[in-house]
């Protein structure tokens, strides 16, 4: 399965790589395609406005209806603008040409003689315009009279050829960026499932440990209650029962902390809360885990130099949190463990606790994680540390639901500093 995922990963960008690439080309073209028809109207135009003129010239000259070859030697002798037509009546001429070929751009225009001078312009044509202008010879090619040029400068809108296009470039803008963020979501949404996927196996592999090692124990000690030796012998009956008693209290134990974690989940938890002092619970929670504690050759320190350390909490719950803190600065320490437990109080009605320990530490992706359930902190070398990865995942659910605050900080090797902020009973 795991090698699966970077697959589903590089065919999915792919896809969207191409699918992307697909529309900017398409959009591309479209523009393409548009210029290109802009152009051939604009051509088609010079060549209508070119004939219109030869008819009105042909009109103005001759005074009854002439034949095709009249008309072309008319024009092949006599044909020229200068004199012969005003800047308006080029102008409508043009406007008409244009209105056909639905070309809906302003224009200018000019006509100029065989030296380049200009005979002929509207009102708005700068003579700058000539370089970029379209342009089409007004004289016939037989003609004997001068070379005349019309130039009609038109300026092309790409905005326009947008809006035209609008519609289609925004329906596929919107599907692209649809598409674009869907895949960031699936993208998303798998790495969520492996790493989902992998807390849970990490789990049911802690849970198979945790659960495996007092059913051993049980069974071992149900076959010593069976042997005809220990069957008669009352101090060895009641030594195998009290182990099989304890081991199954720690079932129970780890068992309450899946159904904890379960009914956090469900938000059914209920709290029953009452005025406790702090600084009792603190000490009496240090003082159940003070000989384990000793056994590493380490030690607990109580700095409870809050001043009226009452806090309105459940008394359950917040013994759970300070046990759970404590428990975890012990396993996960790589040497003598030393915990420091300071609490203060502030001028805003807030009560806090610090708990520092020497542990291993954690590294910036660790501490973003680590109130997530099932999650569990890599231990490098320790393979000793048990647990299922609840334990700070409830600490800070119950905090939340005390109205509190939970932060964390530490890096790798340098211990970790856990701040509590509950509200303080004013």
């Amino acid at each position: 399965m795991k090698k699966i995922y970077p697959w589903i990963v590089i065919l999915i960008t792919l896809s969207v790589v191409g699918i992307l690439f697909i529309q900017m080309s398409w959009i591309q073209n479209a523009i393409k395609l548009k210029h290109e028809e802009f152009q051939r109207s604009v051509e088609l135009t010079l060549n209508e406005t070119k004939e219109g003129i030869h008819s009105k010239f042909v009109y103005k000259t001759s005074e009854y209806v002439p034949t095709e070859e009249s008309k072309r030697y008319i024009l092949s002798r006599f044909f020229m603008v200068e004199g012969k037509f005003t800047a308006e009546e080029i102008s409508d001429i043009i406007a008409k040409r244009l209105k056909e070929n639905n070309v809906k751009q302003k224009f200018e225009f000019c006509v100029t003689n065989i030296y380049k001078n200009i005979i002929l312009q509207s009102p708005g044509f700068h003579p700058t315009e000539q370089e970029t202008a379209y342009r089409i010879e007004l004289t016939p090619e037989d003609s004997y009279r001068a070379r005349e040029t019309l130039y009609i400068s038109i300026r092309e809108d790409k905005n326009l050829i947008i809006r035209e296009m609008g519609w289609m470039v925004v329906a596929s803008i919107i599907f692209t960026t649809i598409i674009v963020l869907a895949f960031a979501l699936t993208v998303r949404t798998l790495i969520n499932q492996k790493k989902v996927s992998e807390i849970k196996s990490d789990f049911i592999n802690n849970m198979t440990h945790e659960l495996k090692t007092p059913l051993a124990t049980i069974s071992l000690a149900i076959d010593a209650l069976t042997n005809e030796k220990v069957i008669h012998d009352t101090d060895k009956i009641k030594i195998y029962s009290s182990m099989i008693k304890e081991e199954n209290k720690r079932m129970n134990k780890q068992v309450e902390k899946i159904l904890q974690a379960a009914r956090l989940e469900k938000e059914e938890i209920k709290l029953t809360l009452q005025k406790l002092d702090a600084h009792q619970i603190i000490s009496k929670v240090a003082h159940n885990l003070a000989l384990q504690v000793q056994e590493k050759h380490g030690a607990i320190e109580l700095h409870l130099a809050a001043t009226d350390p009452v806090i309105e909490a459940d008394e359950v719950h917040f013994s759970n949190i300070i046990f759970n803190l404590l428990d975890n600065a012990m396993k996960y320490s790589t040497e003598a463990p030393k915990i420091v437990v300071d609490t203060l109080k502030h001028g805003n009605g807030m009560f806090t606790i610090k708990i520092r320990d020497n542990g291993i530490g954690m590294d910036k992706e660790t501490q973003q994680r680590i109130f997530e359930k099932f999650y569990r902190a890599h231990t490098g070398n320790i393979h000793n540390v048990k647990g299922f990865g609840l334990g700070l995942s409830y600490v800070k659910a119950i905090v939340d639901a005390h109205d509190g605050k939970i932060k964390v900080e530490s890096a790798p090797g340098k211990g970790s500093l856990f701040t509590i902020t509950l509200p303080a009973v004013r």
